[in-house]
């Protein structure tokens, strides 16, 4: 699902977003979500690690073969947010999880995700390219 879906999601989305009417200087942009993991796979995670390392790397010849259609293509690779999955944690396993963060030392909120995006689809010079949203936490391998 991770890099298959993504794919397909970007196929069936330039699909109809290469019709629509120019805005500005572009169609539309796809932003896709991989995760640190891409980058710092930890042990046990080599199928999920090379599934959103695969999103990353698709990336950028993604976004060269939808140049022409005026459609930009950019990945967003978080780090530990507060998603339903580690809300279901309890509150001192999210703290000690939060605290492994460099700055800020917690997990990202759902909402500086969503404020990324919204900067990705502002500005059009954005095309190509992975942003890691992560405080600069780099996974240890356990």
């Amino acid at each position: 699902v991770n890099l298959i879906g993504s794919f397909n999601c970007i196929r069936l989305v330039a699909e109809r977003m290469q019709n629509a009417p120019t805005v500005g200087e572009e169609r539309g942009v796809c932003i896709n979500t991989a995760s640190v993991a891409a980058f710092d796979g930890q042990i046990g995670q080599a199928g999920y690690s090379a599934s959103k390392g695969g999103i990353v790397g698709m990336t950028l010849p993604v976004a060269r073969d939808l140049a022409s259609m005026k459609i930009r293509v950019m990945t967003i690779a978080p780090g530990l947010f507060l998603t339903p999955l580690l809300m279901g944690l309890s509150e001192e396993a999210q703290k000690s999880l939060g605290a492994q963060v460099p700055h800020p030392a917690r997990l990202g909120d759902p909402s500086e995700y969503a404020s990324l995006a919204v900067q990705i689809v502002e500005n059009p010079m954005l095309n190509g390219e992975t942003i890691r949203l992560d405080g600069a936490i780099r996974m240890a391998p356990r």
